[in-house]
């Protein structure tokens, strides 16, 4: 390997005469900073023998907000024209269309604000392709669940957000694809993620191993913006050792009220460390500060003519049996009560639980046998559906159909709610419902114990779900009030009872 000072300068060049597309820099020319430009220089200053560039394989972790797409549309369109390559062929690979489309806009964007370069490229928006004519090559951007996965012939791979990929086969046929060419590159920029079977995760141990010197590979250049796992994520000096370009164009204020909201809401933890620090993170996380919660035990406030929707959620043997009612009050507060049964099995299976306490309580009704007795429980609902006025249930199809044809027939309006991923605008709104003390509830014991066992599961998106496999104990109350404030989101503003009716 050579160090060729004419290479890197030209990388350097080509990338500050473009111009940014975004924010109070828009149409500002591009103004790399030391720690981009010590990048770049490696990337492209690193030369073979014969004059190819050494490093084929560029693997960039870094928290969001650092440039990141404004860096990957420079580099693919420096791969696209000002390589050499003849029939360049030049991927914007993504998670999804969407993804796939950010980066695609940012180097169309750059080409559309240089005049020279306009005179050069080609934007054909409908395609997502930018056309060098000159040299017969173009760049397109594609999503990883694109169908067409084959008859690649790359000169060069932008991989953005390589960890939302939910399988290696683009990869694999993307990377596979440059045995014709002299000096392919793949490009991979990322925040970390959290499912670690995935070709990101793979990915990261080997850069790591390649930094650490634990492997040898020259042609794979690791730049890993991370805080270890043991840091202090509370830590200011560690945001600054991860994140580049904090307090540059990266702006301190925005992921100081991210942290403060990480710190009350244990559920977005895992987001702020692996968003802002770089920390590959676990896939189940407690969801609840249970002091917040706690804090929003309230006194009942004025419920006559209030809207009200319910939640059910059922079990059958060990699992209670939940029914939640829920009132969207006019100040933009909700209040809710829960209700539980269970079969007396396992009451008596599980005496270390409080189960007999809260039987006496009132808090759960406890039925006869092995079973939980739905026809009890159906008959439960319906009398505090009907004291209470509400005239939309919702419950999980899979678990409940017949209940609801039961609760159907005798008037009532039930919702099937799909359950999952499908619950996850409501449970982020509950987070912030209980952080800003909102959520009201009575204290009932039952559902104080399950909001302490809640865990929820993050999917590639960043939304996320209950779950049930990786709670430590039983969560069904939860997932009741879960799936009633899914309806509960989608109500009117107050005055919704007209002659005894709701408008939803």
């Amino acid at each position: 390997m050579r160090f060729s000072v004419n290479a890197a300068a030209r990388a350097l060049k080509f990338i500050n005469n473009l111009t940014h597309t975004k924010g109070e820099d828009a149409g500002r020319p591009f103004n790399l900073r030391r720690w981009q430009k010590t990048i770049l220089i490696r990337l492209f200053g690193c030369l073979n023998e014969d004059g190819s560039r050494t490093y084929r394989t560029c693997y960039i972790e870094i928290p969001r907000k650092n440039g990141k797409s404004e860096i990957a549309a420079a580099v693919a369109l420096l791969m696209l024209c000002a390589d050499g390559e003849q029939g360049a062929e030049v991927y914007g690979a993504a998670g999804d269309a969407d993804q796939a489309s950010l980066v695609f806009d940012v180097a169309a964007a750059m080409v559309r604000n240089d005049a020279e370069l306009s005179q050069h490229l080609t934007v054909v928006d409908s395609r997502k392709r930018i056309v060098h004519k000159a040299s017969n090559s173009f760049y397109r951007a594609i999503p990883a669940d694109d169908g067409g996965a084959h008859g690649f012939n790359a000169h060069a791979v932008i991989c953005d957000e390589l960890h939302v990929w939910k399988n290696r086969k683009l990869y694999d046929a993307l990377t596979t694809s440059s045995g014709t060419r002299r000096q392919p590159l793949v490009f991979i920029i990322t925040t970390a993620g959290h499912d670690r079977t995935s070709i990101c995760y793979e990915l990261h141990q080997y850069a790591v191993m390649v930094r650490d010197g634990q492997v040898e590979d020259e042609t794979f250049l690791p730049v890993l913006y991370a805080a270890p796992e043991d840091a202090d994520w509370t830590d200011e000096k560690v945001w600054h050792e991860c994140n580049p370009a904090l307090g540059d164009f990266r702006k301190i204020d925005e992921m100081r009220t991210a942290f403060k909201r990480a710190k009350a809401i244990p559920a977005q933890q895992n987001t702020f460390r692996q968003l802002y620090l770089c920390q590959w993170t676990e896939q189940a996380t407690r969801w609840l500060d249970m002091a917040a919660w706690r804090k929003c035990k309230a006194d009942t406030p004025e419920l006559a003519g209030v809207q009200c929707v319910g939640g059910i959620d059922l079990g059958v043997s060990d699992d209670l049996s939940a029914f939640v009612r829920l009132w969207a009050l006019p100040d933009g507060r909700r209040y809710c009560r829960a209700h539980f049964w269970m079969c007396a099995a396992a009451a008596e299976k599980y005496k270390t639980r409080p189960y007999e306490v809260w039987r006496k309580g009132g808090w759960i009704t406890v039925t006869p046998g092995d079973i939980t007795d739905f026809e009890r429980v159906q008959d439960d609902i319906y009398k505090l559906a009907t004291e209470t006025g509400i005239r939309q249930i919702a419950y999980d199809k899979h678990s409940a159909a017949q209940m609801a044809l039961w609760l159907q027939g005798k008037g009532l309006l039930l919702v099937d709610q799909p359950q999952g991923f499908a619950l996850n605008e409501s449970l982020k709104n509950l987070s912030d419902l209980i952080v800003e003390g909102k959520l009201l509830h009575d204290g009932n014991p039952v559902l104080d114990w399950m909001a302490s066992n809640a865990v929820i599961r993050k999917g590639t998106r960043m939304d996320i779900r209950l779950d049930k496999e990786n709670a430590s104990e039983k969560i069904d109350g939860i997932a009741a009030l879960a799936t009633a404030n899914a309806r509960a989101i989608l109500l009117r503003p107050q005055g919704a009872y007209e002659k005894g009716v709701m408008v939803l």
